[in-house]
């Protein structure tokens, strides 16, 4: 069983490396904050500008970094080692915020502006490094809670920036805010020191320092892999509508709930402790591995959760209502807000965990950094969507169900371009919902590279049972009847199912079928074949056919042998009255049904004899229930 994944915190490979991280993020949004609270509260003593004005040009300049330097930054992470980027990155940091410091002592908003231009490089520059470095020193049942340790990190580090931004601008103390400034940023040099090195991923790349062709460079490259461009586009929606909830919190909370500032940060610090939540659940719903089955779900809850947030608007505000007043008389706006930030957990921890396992790590960083931009990008589309929306007459709750509404047509219109995330939902639901699965030895499953996968075939849902446990896209080879029933069949034909059929009865679908497996075979890809030829009629193992040997002999990869327990007698077996025994007393029927899928170490093509893989299935099976 794997660890949990708070374990990586106190381990050298992440436990630095998190710490930076967030450190990174709480003085980003320390700096940020605090320089709209002081020139909006303090406008006469920072500029003549209107403060509204103010928070526009910091956010832009902010984010303008990650669509000019993301691109670079990419290239510098892939072709030096990532945890030497990420040190000059945090040093730099510390030249930033002395930079800040004489702009706080002395008043001067344009060269506040100028060091939060210069966060927005550091973190421009800080981010490939980040997300590529994960894939190097994380095994690929690690990869969901390493993301989702870092998107909770994150998010709370934003909190308390906000909120320290908040306390320290009060005091209008230039000192006290630069002591903080400056003190963080040291710690997180500190902290860089000890992550862990690791081996360039390209070191022969020549940089490209154009930041136009670099970003289409990346962008093109990106693109490439349909998958994972698909999941980058889901992962830059999910910022465009962070930036109009968001973006319209403040004056949502003014005029819509009548709140005050502490209503705005306890909204603030509700959304983002639920996207912690969702974060840190991922890796338990997923059990540990890339489980894109969540990414509906988590689709699905955010319009569940903008259209409650919607419905839960008073009709009429309040007058200056504080926080604990907003908690007793509006909770279910603070349910919703929660809600919808659970539910973005579930949605971007396993979009950006598919992204590092699918990429080559040659190009990891630069993966990520086609992904910062397209993210900046989407976060002004959305900052952009909201103004019109309300220029045109909508107000703030409005804005947030047509939020709701559009993020529906998105989700399935995604879903139809990759259905991949919608089959990994419906395998993710029945295994959860009417199984109870144990996997034992998955960690036996290749990350690359061709594999032939045999197995005994116990019922009509064994395909959906194997294709849950393999966080491995897999093909498998079916009998046609199996294929072609109702309603399972959309399912076969989605994950690209290989139908079967005796020599006696179609010998043009046979030779179809080997023409498939062999294709796939040659394309690296997992190929699922159920030896036996049917389904079990009595729950025993029926003797292996010859057709897994013809694949062998033209296809010699490893085999990886799978016994399946705990769905003889189920609904989807072939079972019949009477046919009961002491095994499956009991066990009949019932949901929450017990089933394991035990994986076994491979064997060698040459290895691979019908009496040793018959052997190897049986044993790992067990007793049939």
């Amino acid at each position: 069983m794997a660890a949990s994944q708070f374990t990586l915190l106190g381990e050298r490979r992440y436990g630095p490396f998190f710490l930076t991280q967030a450190l990174g993020a709480l003085n980003d949004n320390l700096l940020k904050n605090a320089l709209v609270i002081m020139a909006t509260f303090h406008a006469a003593e920072y500029s003549s500008l209107d403060p509204n004005v103010v928070t526009q040009l910091a956010g832009a300049l902010f984010i303008l970094p990650f669509l000019l330097f993301s691109a670079i930054a990419g290239q510098l992470a892939d072709k030096l080692d990532k945890a030497q980027v990420m040190r000059w990155v945090k040093v730099a940091e510390l030249a930033i915020m002395m930079v800040a410091t004489v702009g706080f002592f002395i008043k001067s908003l344009p060269l506040l502006l100028f060091a939060l231009f210069c966060m927005g490089t550091h973190s421009a520059f800080f981010g490939p490094a980040k997300y590529g470095f994960l894939p190097h020193v994380l095994g690929d049942r690690e990869l969901t809670g390493g993301n989702a340790l870092l998107e909770a990190g994150t998010f709370l580090s934003i909190l308390l920036g906000t909120l320290l931004a908040g306390l320290l601008a009060a005091q209008a103390s230039p000192a006290a805010l630069s002591g903080a400034l400056l003190g963080i940023a040291l710690v997180g040099i500190v902290a860089s020191r000890y992550i862990t090195p690791v081996t360039p991923s390209a070191p022969e790349l020549v940089v490209n320092w154009n930041p136009a062709t670099t970003t289409w460079s990346a962008l093109k490259y990106a693109r490439g892999n349909d998958t994972v461009f698909k999941s980058l586009v889901g992962i830059s929606w999910f910022w465009a509508l962070g930036a109009v909830v968001l973006g319209a919190l403040p004056g949502y909370t003014k005029f819509m709930l009548g709140g005050d500032e502490t209503v705005v940060t306890t909204l603030l610090a509700v959304f983002s402790v639920g996207v912690g939540a969702g974060s840190l659940l991922c890796d338990r719903l997923s059990r540990h591995t890339v489980e894109i089955g969540l990414v509906p779900l988590g689709s699905i809850g955010l319009s569940v959760a903008l259209a409650w947030l919607w419905s839960a608007t008073p009709a009429q505000p309040a007058a200056g209502m504080g926080a604990a007043e907003f908690l007793q008389l509006h909770w279910p706006v603070a349910a919703a807000l929660g809600t919808l930030g659970l539910f973005g957990g579930f949605y971007i921890v396993p979009l950006y965990a598919l992204v590092q396992s699918r990429t080559e790590k040659s190009h990891i960083s630069r993966m990520q950094a086609a992904n910062n931009a397209l993210n900046a990008f989407a976060m002004v589309l959305g900052a952009l969507a909201t103004s019109a929306l309300l220029a045109a007459g909508l107000d703030l709750a409005t804005v947030l169900l047509v939020a709701a509404v559009v993020n529906a047509v998105v989700a399935i219109y995604i879903y139809t371009l990759v259905p991949e995330f919608l089959v990994r939902f419906v395998m993710w639901i029945v295994l959860n919902v009417i199984y109870r699965l144990r996997i034992v030895g998955d960690e036996r499953i290749p990350r690359e590279g061709p594999t032939l996968v045999v197995c005994n075939h116990v019922s009509y849902v064994d395909a959906l049972v194997l294709g849950t446990a393999f966080w491995r896209p897999v093909r498998f080879v079916m009998y046609y009847k199996i294929f072609r029933i109702p309603v399972l069949s959309w399912f076969f034909r989605t994950v690209k199912a290989i139908p079967i059929a005796g020599k006696g009865e179609d010998a043009a679908l046979l030779e179809e079928a080997y023409r498939r497996i062999f294709a796939e075979l040659d394309a690296g890809n997992l190929v699922c074949i159920f030896p036996e030829g049917g389904l079990t009629s009595d729950g025993e193992i029926a003797e292996f056919k010859g057709g897994v040997l013809k694949i062998l002999e033209q296809r010699p990869v490893p085999v990886i042998p799978c016994g399946l327990g705990g769905l003889w007698g189920s609904t989807f077996s072939r079972v019949k009255p009477g046919m009961q025994d002491e095994d499956m007393a009991g066990k009949f029927t019932g949901p929450l049904r017990r089933v394991v899928l035990r994986i076994g170490e491979p064997i060698a093509p040459d290895r691979a004899s019908l009496d040793a893989m018959f052997a190897e299935v049986t044993r790992l099976r067990g007793i049939r229930r």
